[in-house]
């Protein structure tokens, strides 16, 4: 039996494991850790009574609830599906691949204007410590998010966003979406992390922030309006207390769509 295990079946065994792996991370992000291991566990099982013990009663009665149960766990998570499926083509070494066949030489001239404004827009409002949050559209549509706020689909520019959170706008305490290089809308409401792990000492607007960047792909800049610290939460994951060259760093390596 052993001779016949060859270099396909390691393959194999590494793609199963590393799909699991991410399949792990998924539900635990979503809250759904719990569902999954009760899933394997079952999994497990089944293997177990059909394929091991052939079990033939028991193995024919779970293999009819397991093609039952395909259908019936695609409609329980089709959100962490759909998410698994854009994280996996927006993976920055998919991005990579695709950026090489599609080059743009103008699109490090363009990337530059779009993102110096939003840079010296939340230097001058971390100064001043004005709250703001701007969440940058990038692979994943943000349609649903644009039609909770009011629709502006303006020229990205230092003074309007300034303007947009100055503390007595009535669009400052919602979020702002950037979407194909304009400033979509303003005042846009966002799902919230309930991720125990975050600092009790970042606010609603972090949570906020986390939260978008958790069920799409998307970006956010935070604002402080207690300490003026920058932040960006990307991929489920912080980057705290920015300076201007690192906030222009992570714009620009992350990129725009």
């Amino acid at each position: 039996m052993f001779f016949d295990f060859g270099i396909k079946d390691i393959l194999d065994i590494v793609l199963v494991a590393l799909m699991l792996y991410y399949l792990y991370r998924l539900m635990k992000e979503s809250r759904s850790l719990n569902i999954f291991i009760g899933i394997m566990f079952f999994v497990l099982v089944w293997l177990l009574v059909s394929q091991v013990f052939e079990m033939r009663l028991l193995g024919g009665i779970l293999d009819k609830l397991v093609s039952v149960g395909v259908i019936a766990l695609i409609i329980l998570f089709q959100e962490e599906i759909r998410k698994f499926l854009y994280s996996m083509g927006a993976h920055q070494r998919v991005r990579g691949v695709m950026n090489f066949f599609y080059k743009n030489d103008n699109k490090a001239k363009e990337d530059k204007e779009t993102i110096i404004p939003i840079v010296m827009a939340c230097m001058s409002m971390a100064r001043g410590k004005v709250g703001a949050l701007i969440v940058i559209e990038r692979n994943e549509p943000l349609d649903d998010i644009v039609d909770t706020g009011d629709y502006i689909d303006a020229r990205i520019n230092q003074r309007l966003i300034e303007n947009i959170f100055f503390k007595n706008s009535p669009l400052h305490d919602g979020a702002m979406v950037i979407s194909k290089k304009r400033i979509k809308a303003a005042g846009c409401i966002l799902p919230v992390s309930h991720n125990q792990d975050i600092p009790r000492s970042l606010g609603l607007r972090h949570r906020a922030a986390m939260g978008i960047s958790q069920s799409s792909d998307a970006m956010a800049v935070i604002v402080s309006e207690e300490t003026g610290n920058i932040s960006v939460a990307v991929n489920g994951k912080f980057r705290l207390r920015l300076s201007a060259e690192e906030l222009e760093s992570i714009l620009t390596e992350e990129g725009f769509q």
